[in-house]
């Protein structure tokens, strides 16, 4: 208890001697309490903390070292003397054991008292002042722990790695995504790391230990792991500096890349394929163009409308192919407006068989159709569902041999409408089946030679049926055929609404075109 004016408190049974000593520590500004027993003065010194208590050793209930241990143990802060005039050597070890600060002997003048309490408060505000700074130093300690402790939390939370060296290469600090992408089983506090790390790091680590270094900038570099898979890390690794400017180390952040490469990976692979896909079908048609133009060469003018005719059909490809290439990016940017209507998605599928109805009668291919009753409307977007059946049914027969087939069921496979689209055509190897839905991808076989196209329409297909939270299973043999399942998700009457059953099937077959 601290305050400007000591509180004491007096504890002792001789009457006059209590209230003489109470009138004047009174008379000197102290603020004063006595008790006239050893239990009063007990329960005194317990319910409150006092600056400073003055005991009386002899007492008919509770001597003085008994009132004295109670009162310290509530409160070992409280300056205790013990007043007696039968001191002796054994009663003094044992107040001091218990935590007597000293002995006033009976009978005391007025300045002996005033002297002894001076010199206790003295040392109650030094033991005061002690015990505050020690709970300064411990709160200082655990904040500084708990700081520590949150460092330590935020660190192992994030995918980044970090690893801190010494100027001597040693390891100072790490968190767990280290080990990871560094693709270490350990490391230990105190371990020499650069022998272990890779060497483009070590290479930037090592500059900062040149004794000429300049150690003001960060140095980052990008480099390829391989611990049982391919893995790309980017490694920024910046000085640690002593609070007068000297350096202290190197902290190593260490970012997984990988998925970033990939990214990049397959944007250089599209560019080259585009690139490709287009230099082909511009070199044609400048090279027709350049025979054209030259009077030197005498070209007829039926090999001028031959050339020409073939520059067309290049062109038309080259059109073809930017505007699928226009499509993916739409989708991919979902920048393309939909216009969502109901659709009879039995009229999209023969209005798309009519459109291609030369190239079927070219082929001379028989087209067989199969309809459930009572198909539900689909909302979709015309356009886009119209692009997906012709893709589709493009390639039915682009890749389907002469006199072959192609059957077109539509039915309901549960919240779905299910079309079935299978053809005699080319078939595809396992490996190609598993690529098939990739950008500018083309079966390469001896079917497939001379068949144009630009590796894009079943890509679009897929994803134009992705964006419709849909699916497409395909089942295809080489040199057989194949068939394509497409599910579009529909809402389907509630029970009662329908007056017939999809049980019911409606056969047109062998229709040719």
């Amino acid at each position: 208890m601290q305050n400007s004016k000591p509180h004491i408190l007096i504890v002792d049974d001789e009457k006059g001697l209590r209230v003489g000593t109470h009138r004047l520590l009174e008379s000197e500004g102290y603020i004063v309490q006595s008790a006239e027993n050893g239990l009063t003065g007990i329960k005194y010194g317990t319910e409150r903390e006092f600056d400073l208590a003055i005991i009386d050793l002899k007492m008919p209930d509770v001597d003085g070292l008994e009132v004295l241990q109670k009162i310290k143990k509530v409160f070992p802060f409280t300056v205790c003397f013990i007043a007696t005039a039968f001191a002796s050597y054994d009663t003094a070890i044992e107040a001091t054991r218990i935590g007597a600060y000293g002995y006033i002997p009976k009978p005391f003048t007025p300045e002996e008292l005033i002297y002894q309490i001076e010199k206790g408060y003295k040392h109650r505000k030094l033991l005061l002042e002690s015990e505050r700074l020690k709970k300064e130093k411990e709160e200082s300690l655990l904040e500084i722990a708990s700081e520590k402790s949150r460092l330590k939390t935020i660190l192992e939370s994030i995918s980044d790695g970090v690893l801190v060296v010494n100027k001597s290469g040693e390891v100072v600090y790490y968190n767990n995504a280290s080990l990871k992408l560094l693709g270490f089983d350990e490391i230990k506090i105190g371990q020499q790391i650069l022998g272990n790390l890779p060497e483009e790091i070590n290479e930037k680590i090592n500059r900062y230990l040149q004794p000429d270094s300049v150690v003001n900038k960060s140095r980052t570099v990008q480099i390829e792991l391989n611990h049982n898979s391919q893995v790309f890390i980017e490694a920024v690794c910046s000085p640690v500096l002593h609070t007068d400017g000297s350096f202290a180390g190197v902290v190593i952040v260490l970012k997984n890349i990988t998925e970033f490469k990939k990214i990049e990976f397959i944007k250089n692979q599209f560019v080259s394929m585009v690139a490709h896909e287009l230099k082909a079908p511009v070199a044609a048609v400048s090279g027709f163009i350049k025979l054209i133009l030259d009077k030197s060469f005498n070209i007829s003018n039926e090999q001028q409308e031959d050339y020409l005719r073939r520059s067309g059909v290049r062109l038309n490809g080259l059109l073809d192919l930017v505007n699928d290439l226009l499509d993916i990016s739409r989708m991919e940017t979902k920048t393309k407006q939909r216009e969502i209507e109901d659709l009879d998605i039995k009229e999209i599928i023969l209005n798309t068989l009519q459109f291609l109805e030369i190239d079927i009668k070219n082929k001379n291919i028989k087209v067989d159709i199969n309809f459930e009753d009572n198909i539900p409307s689909l909302k979709a977007d015309q356009n886009e569902i119209t692009r997906l059946f012709t893709n589709i049914f493009s390639n039915a027969i682009k890749y389907n041999r002469t006199d072959g087939s192609i059957k077109v069921s539509l039915s309901i496979d549960k919240n779905y409408l299910k079309i079935k689209i299978s053809d005699t055509g080319i078939g595809m190897r396992p490996e190609d089946k598993d690529r098939m839905f990739n950008e500018f991808f083309r079966a390469k076989n001896k079917f497939t030679q001379n068949i144009s196209g630009t590796g894009l329409g079943l890509s679009i297909v897929k994803r134009i049926i992705d964006s419709y939270y849909g699916k497409i299973d395909v089942e295809s043999e080489y040199n057989v055929g194949s068939t394509f399942t497409i599910y579009l998700p529909i809402i389907l009457p509630q029970a009662g609404e329908l007056t017939t059953n999809y049980v019911g099937v409606q056969n047109v077959t062998n229709r040719n075109y």
